[in-house]
């Protein structure tokens, strides 16, 4: 269950923890009081998309803390390397910079890994929910989530991909017989172009490092000959070599009488090493600069080549080399591909008859579950006061798609006598909004998310319809935590837990908070609600006796 609510800096919440109950929980107050936004809060917890708009004016960040307790030992817990613990605390922290930091019990998570662990704790269901009853794109999602099809549905998806993915492979090998032949020598032109010049991989990277080098070999060759003289000494002079043998010698002698010149003498032995070491690989690369006069030609005419190349058929020789394995792999294909297609047929037709069986047994599935789904729709609606209502899944066949071979839409007859016809030529808004909550209560029978939250989805209802409204989601939260934002009296008169959700000014500030109810205040909230600003004695005896009738 959702215990505790932490909020900071969204909106006009600058800072409010609002307790919840077990049972049913409802929230009110005046339109625009900022109810709207703890259910984006709870949201924000939940992985949902949360905005930098969010953010309080003036405020660096926002941040939401929930704590759960009584939480199931969910497979989430193993499958995120997360402690299990039955007492849960959730945070998001939201920065203007657009980052989002998301801890579970103080460990880091993704929004994504977040959003998975949120399905799990929480249902909203808001208007928007209502809207898709219109849609009938939603409607077969709904009976699947009726059927528990999860498992036959991904084994017909898999099956579906498999079968399309043969498809698109036909479709790239199948071309006209002038079309082949024309690649086919344009293959053919390329393979024998690429494979005349022999490359091989990083040729071109060691060609233009010797052309480098032997442009500037007059250079390199007077500035080797050079060092070597300053190592190894002319005919005038001594070079550092020679000098450094003959300071090390010197000094050799000299610690046999003084022990404390031996560090020096290390020092400038290890000199002499290196110098005579350096003097050798300066008289190497001098010997190695010999190379032929006509050397760098034959290398400009070979990056030519290597050049012409590049320009069609990619920046490196290996990209090159790679080009040429894939033209040689697709003339193969090309030429074999009378043989390969016939090989893609006995596998596509295969591949059809297993996703039409996967489809078939899904559509069995459907249709079982849908005159359950009907069945368990319409006594929900009795209790809502819709007796006469008549309600079916009506089926259409349609080709292989993602979801199958059907389109499912909802049909129903709001009055005695009157046809069945789609959802959105005869439902009003006040019977949709309840068709919605009956097909939620029904949804939630099947799954084991234990808090229900509903945000205005009485919009619409009144009279005698809200009284049933209200007996339902109260029955409901005999066995699921429900939280409801409402502006019907009659369903905050059946809350065990209601809030006050009003906003102030403060020095030239907007500030919303969120008040738990007493008996006395909850009757004058009550009154409001029923009387609109002017609250009378009538309307406060009415609210007053709306909460003694509570059960």
């Amino acid at each position: 269950m959702l215990r505790l609510l932490h909020i900071e800096n969204i909106a006009v919440i600058e800072q409010a923890d609002i307790l919840f109950e077990d049972g049913f929980n409802v929230m009110t107050g005046e339109t625009g009081a900022g109810k709207s936004i703890v259910i984006d809060a709870i949201s924000a917890i939940l992985g949902e998309r949360a905005y930098r708009d969010m953010i309080r004016t003036g405020c660096g960040k926002a941040s939401v803390r929930a704590v759960f307790d009584r939480v199931p030992e969910l497979a989430w817990f193993a499958g995120n390397d997360v402690p299990y613990e039955d007492e849960l605390t959730v945070q998001r922290e939201i920065y203007l910079d657009g980052k989002n930091v998301c801890r579970v019990n103080g460990l880091p998570v993704s929004v994504g890994v977040l959003k998975k662990l949120g399905l799990q704790l929480i249902n909203i269901h808001g208007q928007h929910d209502s809207a898709a009853l219109f849609d009938e794109n939603y409607h077969l999602s709904f009976l699947d989530s009726f059927a528990c099809n999860e498992e036959l549905l991904e084994a017909y998806r898999q099956k579906y991909q498999t079968l399309q993915a043969l498809r698109r492979e036909m479709e790239r090998l199948s071309m006209d017989e002038s079309e082949k032949l024309r690649r086919m020598e344009t293959l053919k032109y390329q393979i024998e172009e690429i494979s005349r010049a022999a490359l091989k991989a990083g040729e071109d990277e060691n060609l233009e490092a010797r052309r480098k080098l032997l442009q500037n070999a007059e250079k390199l060759s007077d500035g080797l000959e050079e060092a070597s003289r300053c190592l190894n000494g002319g005919e005038d002079s001594d070079g550092a070599a020679s000098l450094l043998a003959q300071a090390e010698r010197a000094l050799a002698k000299l610690t046999r009488f003084d022990e404390s010149l031996t560090a020096l003498h290390d020092t400038v032995a290890d000199l002499m090493y290196q110098v005579q070491d350096a003097a050798e690989q300066a008289g190497d690369r001098i010997y190695a600069m010999s190379y032929s006069a006509d050397e760098l030609e034959r290398i400009e005419e070979r990056l030519d080549i290597i050049y012409r190349l590049r320009r069609k058929y990619g920046a490196t020789c290996e990209d090159i080399l790679f080009y040429l394995d894939r033209a040689k792999a697709e003339l193969d294909e090309i030429e074999f591909a009378d043989e390969k297609m016939e090989q893609l047929r006995k596998k596509e037709k295969a591949a059809l008859r297993e996703a039409m069986d996967a489809a078939m047994a899904l559509r069995e599935s459907r249709k079982q579950a849908a005159a359950g789904l009907a069945e368990r729709v319409l006594k929900e609606l009795a209790d809502l006061d819709m007796k006469k209502v008549r309600f079916s899944c009506e089926f259409t066949e349609t080709e292989l798609s993602p979801l199958g071979a059907d389109a499912v839409a909802f049909y129903m007859s709001a009055n005695l006598g009157e046809a069945l016809k789609p959802l959105n030529k005869v439902a009003s808004g006040g019977e949709l909004a309840r068709i919605m909550l009956a097909l939620k209560n029904v949804l939630a029978e099947r799954d084991h998310v234990p808090t229900l939250i509903f945000d205005e989805v009485d919009t619409g209802v009144s009279g005698r319809a809200a009284q049933h409204v209200a007996e339902k989601l109260r029955a409901v939260s005999k066995n699921k935590q429900v939280l409801c934002v409402t502006h019907l009296p009659q369903l905050a008169a059946l809350a065990d837990t209601h809030f006050l959700i009003e906003k102030n000014e403060r020095d030239g500030r907007t500030f919303t908070a969120v008040t738990p109810l007493d008996f006395e205040g909850r009757k004058r909230e009550l009154a409001r609600i029923i009387g609109g600003a002017s609250i009378t004695e009538t309307t406060l005896q009415s609210a007053a006796e709306m909460l003694a009738a509570m059960p």
